[in-house]
């Protein structure tokens, strides 16, 4: 029985992996951007990988490993990596040899474009970039710069629902004028929307043209008569007038010589408040009785005419006393003749706003009231 105990057990051995006799030829292959190339010749059946990949454990799993061995090393691997020799025990993380990792830089000669050219092509695309944002600010900056519409969109719940009532109900509303405040650089500016009622936004307009073309959309879908070419229909028709209620006014502010402070999209904020009534006489349409539906269209263009009227003063009869950094010379001599024409003008705008929300309350087939 001694003699049974004393008896160790057998060595465990590893499987040694091997390789087919004969590996069929592969076919040539292009060269990959990493700069690998695969073999056009098979090993011969003699020629067989030692266990180099027993120093591999299970947790390691190289990016390729080449199944041919006659043109390796025996004792390295590609990137770098040193196998270890067949008696030493396998380890489960394998570092580089040389403390690099190799990247090779991207090859552009795989794709049929050498380092020069990709370079090139780089450095105009940039210029490209930069050459067309030059354009879009020199062009369009002035216009609609990214400072004036920040602070047109400055705005808080609070001054939301007082403008909504300030331009539902402007009758017994004041004073009108706008606020000035000293910027940092010295000059003077106007206050933001949230900090001024009297002040032009453009959230609320922004706001009201969506709300009217889902409106729009609803009415046809009560009336089982919805198509979606209604929502592309209803947004060209409000885009439509806006921009025609604008070109009027900035005609009407170049021919009257109007050297005001106003900027474009102020004009474009003030002609964006009338969705507003339009919103609240499409809402009256849903209750199907004429006399109401009139009733609110009326006083809707009644209360949008004065509130234009009142808005509109800054503009064709500027305050020569305010001087912003947008017009630093304001001061200009206004005759009782030029007076007169530019506040027959300011009417005729606010006489206009009938016509344009009437557009805006037609359809395709007859109005919103039908």
């Amino acid at each position: 029985m001694s003699q049974f105990q004393s008896q160790s057990p057998p060595p465990l051995r590893h499987p040694v992996p091997t390789h087919p006799a004969y590996i069929p030829e592969p076919p040539s292959t292009p060269v990959s951007p990493q700069g690998y190339q695969r073999y056009s010749s098979s090993p011969g059946p003699q020629q067989q990988s030692a266990p180099a990949m027993q120093g591999y454990a299970s947790g390691h799993v190289p990016a390729y490993t080449s199944p041919f061995g006659h043109n390796q090393p025996q004792n390295s691997f590609h990137g770098g990596y040193q196998a270890p020799s067949q008696g030493a025990p396998p380890t489960g993380n394998m570092a580089p040899a040389n403390g690099a990792t190799n990247i090779p830089p991207p090859d552009f000669g795989a794709w049929g474009i050498d380092g020069a050219t990709a370079q090139l092509g780089m450095q105009l695309g940039h210029s490209a970039v930069a050459a067309g944002q030059e354009y879009m600010q020199r062009n369009f900056g002035t216009l609609f710069p990214s400072t004036n519409l920040k602070h047109h969109f400055n705005v808080s719940n609070s001054y939301v629902m007082l403008k909504l009532k300030l331009i539902l109900f402007p009758w017994a509303h004041r004073p009108w004028v706008r606020k000035v405040r000293r910027a940092e650089n010295g000059q003077s500016e106007w206050v933001p929307p949230r900090d001024d009622i009297n002040s032009p936004d453009l959230y609320i307009p922004v706001m009201a043209i969506v709300t009217y073309i889902l409106l729009t959309a609803i009415h046809k879908g009560l009336e089982k008569n919805f198509n979606p070419k209604i929502l592309g229909e209803s947004a060209s028709r409000a885009i439509a007038v806006v921009i025609l209620d604008f070109i009027f006014v900035k005609l009407g502010c170049y021919f009257l010589n109007i050297q005001g402070a106003s900027q474009v999209v102020d004009l474009i904020a003030y002609g964006g408040y009338k969705f507003v009534g339009v919103i609240a006489t499409i809402i009256a349409g849903f209750l199907k009785s004429g006399p109401i539906w009139t009733l609110v269209f009326v006083y809707a263009f009644l209360a949008n005419a004065f509130f234009l009227l009142r808005s509109l003063r800054s503009v064709v009869l500027p305050d020569p006393s305010i001087s912003i950094s947008t017009n630093p010379n304001p001061t200009v001599t206004v005759n009782p003749a030029q007076r007169r024409r530019r506040i027959t003008f300011l009417f005729f705008e606010a006489v206009l706003q009938i016509l344009y929300m009437a557009i805006l309350m037609m359809l395709r087939k007859g109005t919103l009231r039908d």
